[in-house]
């Protein structure tokens, strides 16, 4: 059993690199299990909530930790040649050949980070979901849905919204939906305050400007024109 308090502040979490804090590098992590990462501070809060949730009958699960910088880039791009689906707020397929260059870069930002300015580079951001209330062939899909009331982890998600509430855990949900046609709400999505709070004050216009105009990504040109925007839109919370 781990002895680590959910709402223990952690020891002075060190600033990350520019390559750690974009995803170009893995350095700060650690394996939590074979091809899952998080920043090697996260890892013992990350079990010690896995045990409370236990406690509750949840078989708390990690869908996605750590994604790096060359594979949001992918999403983002199969994305933009129209490869991959993108969806409105609402959850439907978009026609992104309808739509301009500006309205496809805001409607890929509704679901999907800016490469480089994706949360999950950091190691603090963790997509979770709750095995025990699935059987084993479950078609996982994070969607609001599936978390809502009705859903497969609306216990789950009750739990720990419960949790954060009585502020007893160093996890927070980032995306609330809260934001005027910011990043849509996403109850899987947990973050590591501490460290957040660090990354959050290093991820500049700055960096990401210089990062994107060296980036091979698509629409580059109006990301950049746009960038202040987007920052203040999906990037700051």
């Amino acid at each position: 059993m781990s002895t680590y308090r959910l709402n223990r502040v952690p020891k002075k979490i060190t600033p990350l690199t520019i390559a750690q804090l974009t995803g170009q590098s893995q350095s700060h992590l650690q394996e939590v299990f074979p091809g899952h990462f998080l920043h090697r501070d996260v890892v013992a809060p990350y079990r010690a909530l896995i045990e409370k949730a236990a406690e509750e009958g949840i078989a708390l699960r990690m869908a996605s930790g750590f994604r790096s910088f060359d594979r949001q880039l992918a999403i983002w791009n199969a994305k933009a040649r129209g490869e991959r689906p993108v969806m409105d707020s609402e959850g439907k397929l978009l026609a992104m050949a309808l739509l301009s260059e500006r309205e496809q870069v805001f409607a890929i930002l509704r679901w999907s980070a800016l490469p480089g300015a994706s949360r999950h580079h950091w190691g603090g951001e963790i997509d979770i979901w709750d095995s025990a209330a699935v059987g084993e062939d479950y078609p996982l899909q994070l969607t609001q849905e599936e978390y809502a009331l009705g859903g497969p982890f609306e216990h789950c998600s009750h739990w720990l919204g419960e949790l954060i509430s009585s502020g007893n855990t160093a996890f927070f949900r980032p995306y609330k939906g809260s934001q005027e046609d910011g990043v849509a709400a996403e109850p899987w999505h947990l973050s590591f305050r501490p460290l957040a709070t660090v990354c959050e004050a290093a991820l500049t216009p700055g960096v990401l400007r210089k990062l994107i105009a060296n980036t091979d990504i698509y629409l580059q040109g109006v990301i950049l024109e746009n960038l202040d925007e987007i920052y203040s839109r999906f990037i700051r919370l």
